[in-house]
C-alpha cells in the first residue's frame, strides 16, 4: 500500500472520529437517529470490500426481480446461457457458467419441468445430453433480460451513463482476467 494511500485512510479515520465526538457522523446526522450509517474508512479504501458490497446491492435487485417470476438467478443464469450460445452439452453448460455440474443437474431439473429447456441424448457422443431451451423458455429469458436489465438501471442510479459503462467495462476486465488465469491453471482440457 502506497505511503499516500494509508495517509489517505488515516486522515478519513480522523474526519470520522472527530464527527463523532462531535455527536455526528460522517454522514452529518446526529448518533443514534435515522441516517447513513459509516463505514470503517479502511474498509472504504479497499477496491475489493467496495466491489463486495456493491456486488451485493446489485445481486439482490437481481434476485428479487427474477424471483417474481418463481426462479432463482441459476436459472435465469442457465437460460441466458442457452439464449446466448445455443444448445450445449450439459458439461459444456456448467463450465460455461461455473457451476459445478451436480448443480446444474438440479437447476435443469427445475426448468426442465417447467418446459423452459428440454434434454437429449447427444447425437455424437450418447453419453452426453445437450440441453435446449424451448419457445417457452427463450420468451421467458427475454422477458426475464428486460426485467434483469431494468433492475441494473436501479442499482446504477446514481452514476452516469459514460460511468455505467466504465463500470461494466472495468468488472468485466477484472473478471476476463480471472477466468483467463483459471484457464491457465486448470492447463488444456479435452472435449
Amino acid at each position: 500500500m502506497s505511503e499516500t494511500h494509508e495517509r489517505g485512510i488515516r486522515e478519513r479515520g480522523t474526519q470520522v472520529r472527530a464527527t463523532q465526538e462531535r455527536g455526528t457522523h460522517h454522514g452529518g446526522a446526529a448518533v443514534g437517529t435515522a441516517g447513513p450509517v459509516p463505514r470503517p474508512p479502511g474498509l472504504l479504501g479497499l477496491p475489493s470490500y467496495l466491489a463486495g458490497h456493491a456486488a451485493r446491492i446489485g445481486h439482490d435487485a437481481l434476485v428479487q426481480a427474477v424471483g417474481q417470476n418463481g426462479l432463482r438467478l441459476p436459472h435465469f443464469a442457465t437460460l441466458t446461457a442457452l439464449a446466448d450460445f445455443g444448445p450445449l452439452p450439459q458439461h459444456v453448460l456448467a463450465e460455461r457458467l461455473g457451476f459445478q455440474r451436480s448443480h446444474l443437474g438440479g437447476y435443469l431439473d427445475t426448468v426442465e419441468e417447467r418446459g423452459l429447456v428440454c434434454r437429449a441424448r447427444d447425437k455424437a457422443d450418447r453419453r452426453r445430453q445437450v440441453v435446449a431451451l424451448t419457445e417457452e423458455g427463450a420468451e421467458l429469458q427475454r422477458r426475464l433480460l428486460v426485467v434483469a436489465e431494468e433492475s441494473q438501471e436501479t442499482f446504477l442510479a446514481c452514476l452516469t451513463p459514460v460511468e455505467r459503462e466504465l463500470f461494466t467495462e472495468l468488472l468485466r476486465r477484472l473478471v476476463d482476467a480471472d477466468d483467463r488465469t483459471r484457464s491457465q491453471a486448470d492447463g488444456p482440457r479435452g472435449a
